[in-house]
């Protein structure tokens, strides 16, 4: 995975809000590995922290001057996402998020941006406060990405992901999935609260991991309209590999088998290792978000 050593990036998709503190409120969800596995079983890769009865007493915080500042001054270019952790999540949000403006337009339609918030320990959404524990995350509330970068160490060693640059993307990619989802309006079929393996939760969790796949395969194409360049300019087999173990480390047999020593396909909310990347596959073959219905 190898961004454009020159191409700039553009912070102002991202708010980092690390180290700051939430005025008022509380968060209701302990952090900490055992509140990230007790939730994770219920929530992962998912909708905002309302749908898990979280705390909405407070508002976003301010964005750190100085995290800002940082992120700012360090994330300018290419090179620096080829880097830097956090950076390469700014090419990431980039480069996802030219994809979709693109084909948006393409189809007659109007994208969005969304950004997406860096945030440490806990944060307060329009979806109520959460902490790192919920893991990564997209409110429809005010239509923003939640990330707290730390999560990477955990889907790695939690997980068993093979990690790596692209299964970080593959994340990011995943709740911008969702993002398109609200957008066209086929989020809310998700979210009738109903689980198992055939649920309306569970195919749209589907069609989010497809989402990310059909970016996969067109990252290197979506070019920046005042460059002509694409901001990403390669990915190898084993980058798509990496993407394809993250989508089966977090299946929910495989957290549930990992945490709980049994699979309970009745509580489903994701989708099995083998449909999650199933369907990523058949975004990063097809290309088309058409080939994506999955409540069909």
């Amino acid at each position: 995975m190898q961004f454009d050593d020159d191409a700039d990036l553009d912070t102002s998709e991202v708010q980092d809000v690390r180290g700051s503190r939430i005025p008022g409120g509380r968060a209701t969800v302990g952090g900490g590995v055992a509140g990230l596995i007790a939730l994770l079983l219920a929530l992962f890769f998912g909708i905002g922290p309302d749908q898990l009865g979280l705390s909405s007493g407070s508002d976003p915080p301010a964005a750190s001057a100085y995290s800002l500042a940082q992120v700012q001054q360090s994330c300018k270019k290419g090179r620096d996402a080829n880097a830097q952790e956090d950076c390469r999540m700014v090419a990431v949000v980039n480069s996802v998020q030219t994809y979709w403006t693109q084909e948006f337009a393409r189809r007659g339609g109007t994208y969005t941006r969304s950004p997406t918030v860096f945030f440490s320990s806990r944060v307060g959404t329009a979806c109520g406060t959460a902490t790192s524990a919920v893991g990564p995350f997209y409110c429809p509330g005010d239509r923003k990405v939640y990330l707290d970068l730390g999560f990477f160490d955990e889907l790695r060693t939690e997980f068993g992901s093979s990690g790596g640059p692209f299964a970080q993307a593959y994340v990011v990619a995943h709740e911008y999935g969702h993002h398109v989802q609200d957008l066209i309006g086929t989020l809310a079929r998700s979210q009738d609260g109903v689980t198992g393996a055939d649920s309306n939760s569970v195919k749209g969790e589907l069609q989010a991991d497809c989402y990310a796949g059909v970016w996969a395969r067109q990252a290197t194409t979506a070019r920046n309209d005042a460059t002509g360049k694409a901001l990403l300019t390669s990915l190898r087999d084993a980058d798509i590999r990496d993407g394809l173990d993250a989508a089966a480390a977090v299946g929910d047999d495989r957290v549930q088998e990992r945490f709980q020593g049994r699979v309970t396909p009745e509580t489903w909310t994701h989708g099995s290792a083998e449909q999650r990347q199933q369907w990523f596959y058949q975004g990063f073959t097809s290309g088309d978000m058409a080939q994506c219905n999955t409540f069909r």
